[in-house]
């Protein structure tokens, strides 16, 4: 767990109450809390793929930022994107931009976050009074500055306080609010006065284009001498706005064009100066937010209106936010508009990326025709929490209720689930239908939400985030995950439970009714015949026997192993290792060779990708064991449009796995639906190489348009072909992928056809993982598959089973077992980032590059980060080619060429942990030699460009420093700390080590959560020859040393 300087890790509060008197009648209290994580990584980078109808490319603009928090240099930044040219234009002129991820890393964090609500629906005082201490009781759960004043972020959410309004509007001599007709803003304008008088002006005049009346301006009554040095220094002018709709009567009408009226402010205040500084907590007749950076102990200080007893509300969200690693900001406290979250969404990318993608098809009556000017519908410079609530803003301003809105985003784990088909098959039925419309906000989440008529909470498909909940024989009911905030009478308890995984509890304020999770879901479900247009529409690929014989012969095999990159040790190593055993080989941890860039050797497009993984306090699944929860289902087809239901959405084509061998991709081949159509990626060199990949891409990428603007459902990406060209090498199909999927993207199409690589280029887990990553759905590793049959049906083989010295299997098993170990490699690698479900980590870009320029990564691999520059498409094209002409070579290689990537080997690629090195540091330390040392470092100084840090040299104008005034190394290790790793993330023989180590040193070390056993405490006395039958498992021990952690977690 990493915490902010002066703060000090509590203990959670255990779940009790027992002798507690209740004073709450009629109330529902929750209370979530949590930590989540993100790396900072502050970045400005857009780019864009060409569009149809000559709209110019944008570049990629990169500047590196270190981790530092860099409290003083916040500014609000508002929930809109802004217009590349600076300019207002028109929405359907926006152009889209792919979600970048050093914006989306820059805002992750997490927090605790409760709701109280009174089923009598009536304002009540006291429900604002508990909101506020129970917020003030979860200060442990939130973040604040080194001013230990300057919170990460806090807020509540309430109803309307119309009482107050209505005395202040009273005093101000406008009258009596029209309560029905009135809403609220509640809004963050810039400091500077001049700033904030401009920004309302552009606020009155979209008001007045709209054909609302703004009533009046009040200024938020705020206490700044409680407000932290660093909150203060950002501070925004807080000011609440008051407009009347006359020309709508229904409730949801009014939220509506409350909502387009926010979307054209935001629009136009982009192309301002002050446009980052302006930001709306809340525009809503029903709902307001209160909140701020601060912590949650002045949350109702800061805030006079929370002091004041006119301030009354059936229900409150609450919410402290706990940003770790990242800069917070005034905007991105919580709750959000609709939303108050604890958690993180991973696959965020991907979701921003689809989201933009479906904007062309999404069309509503309810809009009347207005779709266009409230583009777009997420931000990657907002967080993950505030994309998520704009996702779930517009299907609920589109009509859907939130729990219908939530169910369709963060869906439960419903395909594995014991009863749910059995007793709810409805709800089965409505997953179905929505899995291939609506790909999972995915990651742990639990989600509080209200519209001002419903509250309620759920939970992500893993439950990470515990909730109980519990009824009481007055009527009350308390969702909660930490007890101990508000009193409570536990002998009137007369119903207890827990929101498990997935599930999702609602109370409705108008009818005071509270739903539990299945009485909710069947309510959502029956509202459409899901069912029959599931089983009329949806199709399932049935799976097709694997050949049983070579379609090619040896040397053709070979040739194309040379052409596409493979080498003995792919081969061997790994595919046949797969073939053989049914799972991944097992190499060492890490990884000691040159980054490809760096690297001597030709390498194979995805060696520049580096896959991403867990954040901090956000757990990795462990597939094995919550295998129930994960999926590597997807759906083929087009996706509709989202706001309209009806059984044309359904029409689509379901996958068992992303692995299809030839005969299931033949299948889809022939399915009339998705009137699929194969695109070859073979690129021509004959006029020379220069140039021709980019030609090439320009036209794929232009085929695929053309083909899905006809009504293609399915590309299939294809460098299988009978004879190979020497002048005709493959694309790299990660490279063709991208391309194809970007520029779907940028011309609005996207959702209208799904993307199916079929391929020789692909063969490991992380192959795999790239091409799903960056949009395939599905990937036939047509050579891979070959290679398994070649490799069972050779006499080696066949004699080594023979012989008892292999286990048996028959080439169909041998081809079974390579797509077993790819589909358990896919599951690990989704874990490893907390991701659950494949369609979700589909086109969700969760990988940073390592040596590929801007030119490549704006054309197919747009959003990704590539912070060091690098290959240009002609240098890609030209190391692809050193793999394609070996297969043409007038030399009769009889092997593949082994490259020395996994072992070492004289004459292969470079590793720094080499048997010569390894030699001269043992000899060094064991013999105390000095010039054995002196050869290591030579060693060390003259060996290959490994890693980056190998290109940089100090550089200085200031003359060295004697060594003897150089503080000597046994003070600094003093301050020597090590990260907190708890028992079980590594053994309890290295965490005891290290424990040792620093206490020899006069260091420190960390315990990790969870503490350590006592016996660890004591310095140890019974050590002989570096035994010790305390610590038995260690060696080179002495008497007098201490395994015991300075730093203790608890």
């Amino acid at each position: 767990m990493s915490v902010h300087s002066a703060q000090v890790v509590q203990s959670v509060k255990l779940f009790a109450g027992n002798g507690i008197t209740n004073t709450n009648k009629d109330l529902i209290f929750a209370d979530f809390f949590g930590l989540c994580s993100g790396k900072k990584t502050n970045k400005n980078s857009s780019c864009t793929r060409r569009r149809v109808g000559g709209v110019n490319n944008s570049n990629v603009q990169r500047s590196f930022l270190g981790l530092k928090k860099n409290w003083a240099s916040i500014k609000s930044v508002p929930d809109i994107e802004r217009v590349n040219n600076g300019l207002l234009q028109q929405s359907s002129d926006l152009e889209p931009k792919v979600a970048n991820l050093d914006d989306i890393l820059s805002e992750r964090g997490a927090c605790g976050v409760g709701f109280i609500a009174n089923l009598e629906n009536k304002g009540s005082r006291e429900i604002v009074e508990d909101a506020l201490t129970a917020l003030g009781c979860m200060e442990h759960r939130g973040g604040c500055g080194a001013d230990n004043d300057s919170g990460d972020g806090s807020g509540v959410m309430t109803s309307i306080p119309w009482e107050l309004f209505n005395n202040w509007a009273n005093e101000q001599g406008i009258g009596a609010l029209d309560q029905s007709h009135t809403g609220v803003g509640m809004i963050f304008l810039p400091k500077d006065d001049d700033l904030m008088k401009q920004a309302q002006t552009v606020i009155l005049n979209i008001f007045k284009q709209e054909g609302l009346q703004v009533l009046g301006w009040r200024t938020v009554p705020v206490d700044t001498s409680i407000v932290g040095y660093y909150a203060r220094e950002t501070m925004p002018n807080i000011q609440q706005v008051f407009v009347q709709i006359a020309k709508e009567e229904n409730i949801d009408d009014i939220e509506r064009e409350l909502y387009i009226c926010r979307k054209l402010i935001e629009r136009a205040a982009s192309s301002e100066t002050w446009g980052n500084e302006l930001y709306f907590c809340s525009l809503s007749s029903q709902t307001i937010v209160y909140k701020g950076m601060l912590r949650s102990e002045v949350l109702g200080k800061f805030y006079f209106d929370l002091q004041n007893d006119l301030y009354k509300s059936p229900f409150a969200i609450y919410h402290r936010r706990y940003s770790t690693n990242t800069s917070p900001r005034w905007p991105l406290a919580q709750p959000m508009r609709f939303l108050g979250h604890n958690g993180e969404i991973n696959t965020i990318q991907g979701n921003l990326n689809w989201m933009q993608s479906r904007e062309a098809s999404l069309k509503s009556p309810v809009w009347r025709g207005r779709e266009n000017e409230i583009r777009p519908f997420g931000n990657p410079k907002a967080s993950d929490s505030a994309n998520l609530d704009s996702a779930a803003e517009f299907l609920i301003r589109s009509g859907r209720t939130p729990e219908e809105a939530l169910m369709i985003l963060v869906p439960e784990a419903y395909k594995n689930h014991p009863t749910l088909a059995i007793k709810y098959p409805e709800i089965v039925d409505f997953y179905d239908y929505y899995k291939g419309q609506m790909e999972a906000w995915d990651g742990p989440a639990l989600l509080l939400f209200s519209d001002g008529k419903t509250v309620g909470a759920c939970l992500d498909r893993n439950g990470l985030r515990p909730a109980r909940y519990w009824r009481t024989i007055d009527n009350v009911v308390y969702v909660a995950s930490e007890v101990g905030v508000l009193p409570m009478d536990d002998s009137k308890v007369i119903m207890k439970g827990r929101l498990g995984p997935g599930m999702m509890i609602a109370v409705n304020l108008p009818s005071g009714q509270v739903y539990e999770n299945a009485e909710v879901k069947k309510q959502v479900a029956l509202s459409n015949p899901y069912g029959k247009w599931v089983s009329e529409n949806l199709r399932i690929l049935k799976p097709v026997n694997f050949l049983s014989q070579n379609l090619v012969d040896n040397g053709a095999i070979f040739r194309r192993q040379q052409a596409h990159g493979y080498s003995s040790e792919d081969v061997q190593m790994v595919i046949e290792t797969m073939a053989s055993q049914g799972k991944e080989p097992t190499f060492c941890m890490g990884d000691d060779i040159p980054l490809a860039v760096l690297s001597r050797k030709p390498h194979m497009l995805y060696d520049y990708f580096k896959q991403r993984f867990a954040q901090v306090t956000n757990p990795a699944i462990d597939p094995l064991r919550e295998g129930l929860v994960m999926s590597l289902e997807v759906n083929l087809g087009k996706r509709g449009n989202i706001l309209e239901v009806g059984p044309e959405n359904a029409s689509q084509v379901i996958l068992s796995s992303p692995v299809l061998n030839e005969g299931e991709l033949e299948s889809l081949l022939n399915d009339p639906y998705l009137k699929p159509q194969v695109l070859p990626t073979f690129f021509d060199i004959g006029k020379g190489v220069d140039g021709s990949l980019e030609k090439t891409l320009d036209k794929l990428c232009e085929a695929a348009d053309e083909v899905v603007r006809n009504g293609c459902q399915l590309l299939v990406l294809s460098d299988r072909s009978d004879e190979l060209e020497a002048t005709r090498p493959a694309i790299p199909i990660l490279l063709a992928v991208g391309a194809v999927h970007q520029h779907l993207i940028q011309n609005g199409l996207r959702m209208q056809a799904s993307i199916v690589a079929d391929t020789a280029q692909c063969f490991s887990t992380h192959q795999f993982s790239c091409l799903i990553g960056y949009g395939a759905s599905a990937v036939c590793p047509y050579l891979a598959l070959e290679t398994c049959r070649q490799w069972r049906l050779s006499t080696k083989t066949v004699n080594l089973m023979r012989n008892g010295k292999m286990p048996t299997v028959t080439i169909e098993q041998a081809q079974m077992n390579f797509c077993k170990a790819v589909k358990s490699g896919l599951m690990k690698i989704l874990s490893k980032m907390g991701i659950s479900l494949l369609s979700s980590y589909c086109g969700a870009q969760i990988f940073e590059i390592y040596g590929l320029g801007k030119e490549i990564v704006d054309i197919a691999f747009c959003g990704s980060t590539s912070s060091i520059g690098g290959l240009t498409l002609d240098e890609l094209a030209r190391e692809t080619l050193s793999f394609w002409v070996k297969a043409f070579s007038e030399d009769t290689a009889k092997r593949l060429e082994n490259f020395g990537f996994i072992q070492f080997r004289p004459g292969g690629e470079y590793h720094s942990n080499n048997p010569e090195m390894s030699k001269l540091l043992h000899k060094a330390v064991r013999q105390k030699s000095e010039t054995a040392y002196s050869i290591y470092q030579q060693h060390l100084s003259s060996r290959p460009v490994n890693v980056l840090r190998d290109l940089l040299e100090f550089k200085s104008d200031r003359s060295p420093i004697p060594v003897g005034r150089v503080e000597p190394a046994s003070s600094i290790v003093e301050r020597f700390c090590t990260g907190g790793m708890s028992l079980g993330a590594i053994s309890r023989e290295t965490h005891e080590a290290i424990a040792i180590a620093m206490n020899r040193l006069g260091g420190k070390s960390n315990s990790g959560e969870g503490g350590e056993d006592p016996i660890r405490w004591s310095p140890l006395t019974d050590v002989e020859d570096g035994y010790s039958p305390t610590l038995p498992h260690l060696k080179g021990l002495q008497n007098g040393d201490t395994a015991t952690s300075a730093i203790k977690q608890v």
